[in-house]
Parts: C-alpha cells; sequence; structure tokens
C-alpha cells in the first residue's frame, strides 16, 4: 500500500509512557503493584476536587464551557494576573503543540536539550519543525551553550525547569542573564510543570518574566494537585501571545469535570501542603538510601530522582518489574544506565529500596 502519511511523520519516535499498573498485573499476573515511573501524586486526588468532580458529573451531556470562564477567573485572582494571560490547555502536552502551531513558521526552528521532556522533540517533527538539542552541562541546561546555537531562524526555546528526567533547575541568576541580549524574535517557554515542589529561593518562576520579555510560563494540575487522568494545563503568557495562541486552541479541548476538579483544587492548600511534605521526607529517604548504595544522582528539586544504577537500566526496569514495582528506564533519553524513581509514599519508597537492592545484588550491578 502506498504511504499516504506526511513524509516527516516517519521519522517521528512515539513517545512512551511509564507503564500502566492493569497492564503490568495482567501481564506478569501480579495482584500487588507499585507505579513509582510517572511523577505522579502519591497522596491520590485532593478531597475538594474529587466532590467538586462528583457534582458535575450530571452535567456531562453538555459540552463544556470552551473558554473555561470560572477557571480563568480562579487562576487570575490566584496567581494576580488578567483572565488574558491565561490559557488553558489539555495537559502540558497540548500546550506545546499550541505554542509551536501558534509561533513557529514552517522555515524556523526551536531549541532545546538533548535531555529533556521528550513531548519537545517529538511534537516539534510532527509539525515539521526543525528543532536543535543542546547537551546538558552537568545535569543541568547549559544556557550559554543554548544562546550560542540561537540563529536568525530560531523562533523558540524550551526550557523544562525543573527539568525532566534530571530534576534540576537553572537558578534565577542564570536564567536572567541568559534573556540579555536574546532576539527580540524569539520567545522562551518555561515548562514548570513541577515547580510546586521548589523549595529554593533563586527559582525563577515565569510568572515575573512574562510581562517584560518573550516569555511564556506552562503550568499543570497533573503533579502536585494529582489530577493527571483529567489533563489540564494552562498557560501565562502576554495578552497578545494568549490572543493568538487562542485562534489556534481547539474548542473544547478542556473537559467539565475537569476545569471543575482544577477549580477546587486550587482552593484545597492542605492536600498541597500535604504533597509537598511528603515529597522532602521521601527524598531525604532516597538520598540517604541510594547513597548507602554507592550509587549516584543529581540533586533533585521535583518529585523524582534519576538514579545511576552502573549497568544497564532497561535490565534493571524489567527485573524490578517482575516484583511489582514500575520505575521508568532512561533509554528513550539517552541515558543508558539510569532509571527514574518518582516519590511514593513511604510504604511505596521502603519497598522500591527493598526490591532495588535484592535486584542490584542479584546482577551483581554493585560489587
Amino acid at each position: 500500500m502506498k504511504q499516504l502519511a506526511r513524509r516527516n511523520i516517519a521519522s517521528v519516535a512515539s513517545y512512551v509512557p511509564g507503564k500502566p499498573i492493569e497492564e503490568t498485573k495482567r501481564q506478569l499476573r501480579l495482584k500487588e503493584i507499585i507505579k513509582l515511573a510517572s511523577n505522579e501524586n502519591p497522596l491520590g486526588v485532593s478531597p475538594k476536587a474529587k466532590e467538586a468532580m462528583k457534582k458535575a458529573i450530571s452535567g456531562v451531556n453538555r459540552y463544556p464551557d470552551s473558554l473555561g470562564f470560572y477557571l480563568k477567573e480562579k487562576l487570575a485572582e490566584f496567581l494576580r494576573v488578567n483572565t488574558g494571560n491565561v490559557v488553558l490547555g489539555n495537559g502540558s502536552d497540548e500546550l506545546i503543540d499550541i505554542v509551536i502551531k501558534t509561533f513557529v513558521e514552517e522555515d524556523e526552528n526551536i531549541i532545546t536539550s538533548d535531555v529533556t521532556f521528550l513531548e519537545y522533540e517529538i511534537i516539534a517533527k510532527v509539525n515539521n519543525r526543525k528543532i536543535t538539542r543542546v547537551p546538558l552541562k552537568y545535569f543541568k541546561y547549559d544556557l550559554e551553550a543554548i544562546k550560542r546555537k540561537i540563529d536568525k531562524k530560531t523562533k523558540l526555546i524550551f526550557i523544562a525547569n525543573p527539568n525532566n528526567p534530571t530534576g534540576t533547575y537553572v537558578t534565577k541568576y542564570e536564567f536572567e542573564d541568559f534573556l540579555r541580549n536574546i532576539p527580540s524574535g524569539v520567545i522562551v517557554v518555561l515548562d514548570e510543570a513541577y515547580e510546586a515542589f521548589i523549595d529554593v529561593d533563586d527559582f525563577p518562576s515565569g510568572i515575573n518574566y512574562f510581562r517584560k520579555h518573550n516569555v511564556i510560563a506552562l503550568k499543570t494540575f497533573s503533579k502536585a494537585y494529582g489530577l493527571a487522568g483529567l489533563r489540564i494545563g494552562y498557560a501565562l503568557a502576554n495578552q497578545e501571545f494568549c490572543a493568538s495562541m487562542e485562534k489556534v486552541r481547539q474548542p473544547f479541548n478542556t473537559n467539565s469535570l475537569a476545569q471543575a476538579g482544577a477549580l477546587a483544587a486550587l482552593d484545597d492548600k492542605d492536600f498541597l501542603r500535604r504533597t509537598k511534605e511528603n515529597n522532602a521526607d521521601g527524598k531525604i529517604y532516597f538520598y540517604r538510601q541510594l547513597s548507602g548504595l554507592g550509587l549516584s544522582y543529581p540533586s533533585s528539586v521535583a518529585n523524582f530522582i534519576l538514579v545511576d544504577v552502573g549497568k544497564d537500566g532497561v535490565t534493571v526496569f524489567k527485573e524490578m518489574l517482575n516484583y511489582g514495582v514500575i520505575v521508568r528506564d532512561m533509554k528513550q533519553y539517552g541515558l543508558k544506565n539510569f532509571i527514574r524513581v518518582t516519590v511514593g509514599t513511604k510504604k511505596e519508597n521502603e519497598r522500591f529500596i527493598k526490591i532495588l537492592k535484592k535486584v542490584l545484588s542479584k546482577s551483581e550491578v554493585i560489587k
């Protein structure tokens, strides 16, 4: 049969998500599974969000509010911005697609890191846009190297801050220095999916830059707010950028349950506090245990840790899977000897370390 898909689609490598719990149970015939692969919230869903979604169920026979009026109003109040500075999206993935379609001409290019969120490259290639990947430096975005790659055709720069999968971040000083002398035609996209976990003073939140610079900040309810299954996120940008993005955004792109859940989640400060405390405690435990095993890892400001297991990470991933522990191998990121583990509950974290010790001892990954 004649190939009818666009020619550029052949070069696209599909995104490989973390292995689902039910699929793992079915394939391996296991009853108990813990998933620490996709940076989800181990505490579940905000009780307030859950109640709001229950109330919204009766209205799902109707199309959702295409403009997301009430959620935008709430976000504007919460963030102290105007509603015209907010664009809602079906998760950050859709917002990445909207940004590329809105701003990048066919002959223009995009720059990002070589070890970062995979969707920047995948979505760029799907849209037939050229993307340049710059190596990390000490597991961090090398902003100076990225600046050197800017040419007359560069339109977008994607910076995941904190970065997935390394958990590292660029500081306020580094980012502000980077913004100096950036050409006026270049837009910097700060993907801040993990910002809610930040516990450092020198983090350059995008909300402080979009008014005076060509900066777009991407946010999500998937991580700290525990709404990953709803696919709801938003972009912050100047009103001109947002007006253009609204033209590209599909109508009804955020469903009514997602809007209701996100609205209520913003009010659940207790759930967010418990989430952050659990994450901080879990990272301390992981650091201590991993160091005791002689394993190295970059310090993380997110809700996951990248771990050098000293041998093929896919093998470690598969062996841990047999014990009912799902982590993320880093093969698709080009990090052969690494796995990424999400911070779970205390019980889940202890289970992970117990199985990791067993797997590493069995496979002689560490001596």
